[in-house]
């Protein structure tokens, strides 16, 4: 492969804006790029693929059958790996990694890395039972595990298995509370100094549990009426929230904002964070929200590895009043102590600087 920088197959499956390709991609953004270059392999049906900035940045992006296509998909990569003579190949497809990793292994390349990004909970019963299907699996063809929390990792490679955490690490200064950036974003969103915003960020999917937020902030509203939803996002569910928005009759005070990339901003705009989601990996949109100062309130199916700050209130799924009571005790304006100490494992320049090192040894 020439004396450039190596190249790792990097396999994505879907990139539609979720939380994961903004990890490898915060990860891409902060890599020596001289010595460790990208290759991402996306499914070619993929919805929001920042191409441009990966071309730009000296990466390739190869585009290949969806996975749903098991033989072509597994041929194409089987093909793809050997071509290009990748001496790495990691996958964050976690329970799903089976099938790239097992072409890799097919076309003899030495080290395979499979990445626990996400575990598995009640709804999404056809992802689930695929999940459950393949768990047993995920040992078969890596060399390498990696895990985005001790949680992830456990529940994909078994309590005993070996594998290393690799933190979902972010900008830290782009998240830090700015009291002139807050001033200006809620008057671009047209909201008042004095409102309670309650925010979430996250893919309109079953996983992230926007029903029960909903609910949640119907009742919120009906006891204080100078609050607003902020919905930070995408996905197939968005129609059928937006339906239950108008039903509730809640239009005027529930926001969806769509995809954005001005993410860090919001959080400013924010007073409450909310991660009602039935199961998680890990949660990293937490992790930005403690960094905001945000009081953060999440459900008690997400790993308790997320509060980093020891601030974090973790709320069950099954009674939205815990909620309400919570959300309704908080002042606008007030934002929580930020301790840097708390962060220094999620800090990308050191993260980055970790993984490459990671990989140039691996490689050898």
């Amino acid at each position: 492969m020439g004396n450039g920088p190596i190249r790792i197959a990097q396999v994505m499956g879907k990139m539609n804006g979720g939380g994961v390709e903004s990890v490898v991609m915060n990860y891409y953004r902060h890599i020596n790029r001289e010595a460790v270059q990208f290759d991402f392999f996306v499914d070619n049906d993929s919805l929001m693929l920042p191409r441009e900035e990966i071309e730009l940045l000296g990466g390739r992006v190869i585009d290949v059958t969806p996975y749903q296509n098991l033989p072509r998909y597994w041929r194409e990569l089987e093909s793809l790996f050997k071509e290009n003579g990748y001496r790495i190949v990691h996958s964050h497809l976690t329970a799903l990694s089976v099938f790239p990793l097992g072409a890799a292994k097919s076309a003899g390349v030495p080290v395979r890395i499979a990445h626990a990004h996400n575990t598995g909970g009640k709804g999404e019963y056809a992802k689930n039972a695929i999940r459950t299907m393949l768990r047993p699996f995920s040992n078969v063809y890596p060399t390498h595990r990696f895990a985005c929390s001790r949680h992830a990792g456990e529940w994909l490679f078994g309590k005993n298995a070996q594998f290393e955490v690799v933190y979902n690490a972010i900008e830290l200064d782009r998240f830090t509370f700015d009291a002139e950036k807050r001033a200006q974003i809620r008057a671009d969103l047209g909201i008042s100094e004095d409102t309670l915003v309650v925010g979430h960020v996250g893919r309109f999917m079953a996983q992230k549990n926007h029903d029960f937020l909903l609910d949640v902030f119907f009742q919120l509203h009906e006891r204080k009426r100078n609050t607003r939803l902020l919905l930070v996002g995408e996905g197939n569910l968005k129609t059928r929230l937006e339906e239950k928005v108008r039903a509730l009759h809640l239009d005027d005070c529930v926001s969806f904002v769509g995809q954005r990339d001005d993410i860090d901003r919001l959080y400013q705009a924010f007073d409450v964070f909310c991660l009602p989601s039935i199961y998680e990996g890990l949660g990293l949109v937490a992790i930005e929200g403690q960094r905001a100062g945000l009081p953060c309130f999440v459900s008690d199916c997400v790993p308790k590895e997320v509060d980093i700050t020891g601030t974090v209130v973790f709320l069950p799924i099954d009674n939205p009043n815990v909620w309400v009571n919570a959300i309704s005790a908080i002042e606008p304006t007030k934002r929580l102590q930020v301790q840097n100490q708390a962060f220094s494992n999620y800090d990308i320049e050191k993260a980055a600087h970790a993984l490459q090192s990671k990989y140039l040894e691996l490689e050898l």
